[in-house]
């Protein structure tokens, strides 16, 4: 088989595994596959109408984002999201991004900052042209950049593990179009913030965001 052959085929796979990936999570999300549902591989081949590699790939890559969990010889099932574990995953999380906020915003340059504007922008546009999954992990590639001006690498993997105690939010409060927008607008009112250096409005911003007010 030539490498372009095998490239293609490559390509052509994991398209379609984004594809079962964005169908399944779309179900997740409309409720049409509640919290606690058991996704048995055989059923959602035949919902999809994909191959069993397929649906494995796209069940282990919603797992990874805590959507679905995996129970070792059981099989998978529609991540049940506890509400007192995610208010303190948030107190948590709020507690450690203000608290290096005024690094972010005296590190923060003009680069820097047109960076945060291009990633707030790519967001945007996901709203617009982009799946779920798609969404969901443009905000993370937003967040994390904002994070890694604090100059703690350790501070940014520890948050992104934090965020995977619960389910993935905000993708499960990402319910109607109006939320999506507001969140949005936040990111670019961040940026504002960190430009002007206005650190206490980037405290403010980051709580408010966190909470999903």
């Amino acid at each position: 088989m030539s490498e372009a052959r095998k490239l293609g085929m490559e390509r052509s796979e994991e398209a379609a595994t984004r594809d079962v990936t964005d169908f399944i999570l779309q179900d997740i999300l409309t409720g049409a596959l509640p919290p606690g549902t058991w996704l048995k591989q055989v059923d959602l081949e035949r919902r999809y109408d994909c191959t069993r590699p397929e649906v494995r790939r796209a069940l282990d890559r919603l797992s990874q984002k805590r959507l679905v969990e995996h129970v070792p010889n059981r099989g998978y099932h529609v991540f049940e999201p506890d509400g007192r574990r995610a208010r303190e995953v948030s107190d948590i999380r709020i507690i450690l991004e203000t608290a290096v906020a005024a690094t972010i915003v005296a590190s923060a340059t003009k680069d820097s900052t047109a960076l945060l504007r291009g990633l707030a922008d790519h967001f945007d546009r996901m709203t617009l042209t982009g799946t779920v999954l798609e969404l969901y992990e443009a905000n993370l590639a937003f967040h994390r950049e904002v994070l890694a001006l604090s100059g703690n690498q350790e501070l940014v993997n520890l948050v992104a593990e934090i965020r995977q105690r619960t389910s993935s939010a905000p993708v499960s409060q990402w319910r109607t179009r109006a939320r999506i927008e507001q969140s949005g607008r936040e990111h670019h009112q961040m940026i504002d913030a960190i430009a002007s250096k206005a650190t206490d409005e980037f405290k403010r911003l980051i709580e408010l965001h966190i909470r999903q007010s």
